[in-house]
């Protein structure tokens, strides 16, 4: 028996019950791309209006991001693993901004795909990220539950590691190859989307994504975010958007600029 259980980048993906397995078929065709890395100047909006490096950083027009905005302020480096590919045309751009969810049954198409073993180094403009009480950061990615169920979530997971320096990181315990995939990013869908509800995507209660605190590994505070694919099955991390959190006391964010 074949069942339809949700949609993935704009893949159509069914249950085949007698093999016990998911299958996807595309009902459109995905832009194939490139591996390798791309790294250098931080890369924002207003500077990636050009290709650049083997993993083709770059699609401008947009305007210069708020240095005081609570989310990726700039993509320091990537480095594409094998399978990338989908979402690369628009970077930086893509994983900037807030999250644009699918929702509980479909997986985003606003990401960008790491590839197998890729990574992603993300700048926050003059925020730093504080650890105060409850979730400092969420992680939005693009897992759909299969028939909607929570506990059997189409995930593609990643490590978070942060950094207050750039240089010096420390990661998160993401070591689950199946559900619960505890410490890791990717495996709670998205509700928040910027273009169709107002979902306030710094509310871990109701955003949806995957909520971080820094104190579950001793960090007090960060400035920079990197992610890492697991490369074990179904696929390769997709990365939508990243939010600082805050709670009903304010910003668990400081900012520098005047």
């Amino acid at each position: 028996m074949v069942r339809f259980i949700g949609w993935r980048q704009g893949i159509a993906c069914v249950a085949i019950t007698a093999v016990g397995s998911v299958a996807c078929r595309a009902n459109r065709v995905l832009t194939t791309g490139t591996s390798g890395t791309t790294t250098g100047t931080a890369m924002t909006p207003a500077s990636a209006s050009t290709t650049s490096g083997a993993g083709g950083m770059g699609a401008g027009g947009m305007a210069p991001v708020d240095p005081c905005s609570p989310f990726v302020g700039s993509v320091v480096s990537v480095d594409y693993g094998p399978e990338a590919g989908f979402g690369q045309a628009e970077m930086p751009n893509v994983v900037m901004g807030p999250p644009k969810g699918g929702g509980a049954w479909e997986g985003s198409l606003d990401v960008v795909k790491l590839g197998k073993g890729g990574s992603i180094t993300l700048a926050f403009g003059d925020q730093t990220i504080v650890d105060l009480p409850g979730p400092d950061f969420i992680v939005f990615a693009n897992p759909f539950y299969i028939n909607g169920d929570p506990t059997n979530p189409y995930a593609e997971v990643g490590t978070v590691s942060v950094s207050e320096d750039g240089q010096t990181w420390v990661s998160f315990p993401c070591t689950a190859t199946s559900y619960p995939y505890g410490a890791c990013a990717g495996w709670h869908a998205v509700y928040a989307n910027a273009d169709t509800n107002t979902i306030d995507p710094r509310d871990p209660s109701v955003a949806g994504g995957d909520a971080f605190d820094l104190a579950d590994i001793g960090v007090k505070q960060a400035r920079f975010i990197r992610i890492t694919d697991r490369n074990i099955p179904p696929g390769a991390f997709d990365l939508d958007a990243i939010a600082i959190v805050k709670d009903a006391s304010g910003s668990h964010a400081t900012c520098s600029a005047k």
